[in-house]
């Protein structure tokens, strides 16, 4: 499955177009392609997933019980904005028109990684997002860590 690494900004052309860094490029294992499913966020931005992690989560979304009015919401939300893109012939992705609404982005924007899956903001509001949130890093960080036990027990001996 892949994984992704790092975080920069990045310019959308007026067509709503913008070139995959190098540096995330690269992270994208051989033979993947190069086809991602870019959907709404759960906060104001678009997340991208690449097919090996879209299937896996369409999967289980799909599998939800359709006769609970939440789970159709909630697909409804989910499923409704997603669109499956690929680079043009000069590297560029063309995010969907509605998706930029929906995140605010309409030129300057910070692409991040999320572990299995990219992050693509408008710039100033994840910057004002971070600023909010920085604050309260190490009380977040405390919480989660405590959902998989003790953070520092995967290390290596001698780093703990």
């Amino acid at each position: 499955m892949t994984s992704f690494l790092g975080e920069g900004e990045i310019a959308m052309d007026s067509k709503g177009r913008f070139l995959l860094p190098a540096k995330i490029s690269r992270q994208i294992p051989e033979g993947m392609g190069d086809k991602f499913v870019m959907n709404r966020g759960f906060e104001k931005c678009i997340t991208i997933y690449t097919m090996d992690v879209w299937n896996v989560i369409y999967n289980k979304v799909s599998r939800l019980n359709d006769f609970k009015e939440e789970v159709r919401r909630f697909k409804r939300l989910f499923l409704n904005g997603a669109s499956l893109v690929e680079p043009d012939s000069a590297g560029r992705i063309l995010v969907a028109k509605p998706l930029l609404e929906y995140a605010g982005i309409f030129k300057d924007a910070v692409l991040t990684s999320q572990g299995n899956k990219l992050e693509l903001w408008d710039k100033d509001t994840y910057y004002k997002y971070l600023g909010e949130f920085s604050g309260g890093f190490s009380n977040l960080a405390n919480n989660v860590a405590n959902d998989f036990g003790n953070p520092f027990d995967i290390l290596p001996n001698g780093l703990n």
